[in-house]
């Protein structure tokens, strides 16, 4: 089945909401690997009394190395990132394993449909944050309130191969924290021949908003657009609108970009900010 790497940063409570989604909202069994951020809070021993995998680090290592230390303990096919506030709703892996049946083939990246009460593919207020949080409504809503099967995704919770995994080498840890680090990932598969870059509608997970980046004063800050833009010669932007066709309507694997009027403009402007770099 699936191995779900799911970073943290004493985020306990989300966490114990988020395993608890697995397990009552999944159709199949599949491994957990957990890469705890210091832990202080008691997710250490939370982890190891409930025997999950896990890897630990003293201190918030960051976003990309912790999913590449998780990732290191995975023992199946496929390989699931996911934020420690996230909810999965019912049949989530039926629908993505169908997905991934379908394709025959291992060059895809699939990613659910956010639900999030602020932003998200789909905005509605099913609680901010643990004390609000409306569960029950939640299960009893989420199949009729719908986005579409969309183009171009790069936000997690995704799903690749760990044949494609191993071979762009996981995240790029120059991305730490994180900002930036989904469409470098994006990029790199692009580069190895992936064009299936599909959110699928009926895989649907509550979000409650990167509670552990907008909480933690102490989180290191990257640049990840500047970033992006001296490794690839474009902005993350100008990615997404050309090449992943980000939010739009998924009609099919993804072409090279047409070369328009205005797409050379744009990437003019974007040889220009590097330029000025």
């Amino acid at each position: 089945m699936i191995s779900i790497v799911i970073p943290t940063y004493n985020n306990l409570d989300y966490l114990k909401l988020c395993l608890k989604s697995l397990e009552k909202n999944s159709s199949f069994k599949h491994e957990i690997i957990i890469h705890i951020n210091d832990g202080s809070d008691g997710t250490l021993n939370f982890v190891k009394a409930k025997k999950y995998k896990h890897t630990i680090s003293n201190v918030n290592i960051g976003l990309c190395s912790s999913i590449n230390k998780a990732a290191k303990l995975m023992s199946n096919k496929y390989i699931l990132y996911s934020h420690d506030d996230m909810y999965f709703c019912p049949n989530w892996d039926k629908v993505l394993l169908d997905e991934v049946k379908s394709l025959n083939h291992d060059n895809f990246y699939l990613s659910g449909t956010m639900i999030e009460p602020n932003s998200g593919h789909i905005i509605y207020d099913f609680g901010i944050d643990l004390d609000t949080f409306k569960e029950d409504e939640l299960l009893s809503k989420y199949k009729n309130i719908n986005f579409y099967d969309h183009q171009g995704t790069h936000f997690a919770p995704h799903l690749v191969s760990k044949k494609m995994w191993d071979k762009v080498g996981g995240f790029s840890e120059e991305f730490n924290p994180g900002i930036g680090s989904d469409p470098d990932f994006n990029m790199k598969l692009w580069k190895e021949g992936v064009r299936t870059f599909k959110g699928l509608n009926d895989f649907k997970v509550y979000h409650f908003g990167s509670l552990t980046t907008r909480k933690k004063k102490n989180l290191i800050k990257n640049r990840g657009d500047k970033i992006f833009l001296k490794k690839w010669g474009f902005s993350t932007k100008f990615f997404k609108k050309y090449y992943l066709k980000s939010k739009t309507k998924y009609e099919g694997p993804l072409n090279e970009p047409k070369k328009t009027f205005n797409y050379l403009l744009e990437l003019l402007i974007c040889k220009i900010r590097l330029f000025l770099t």
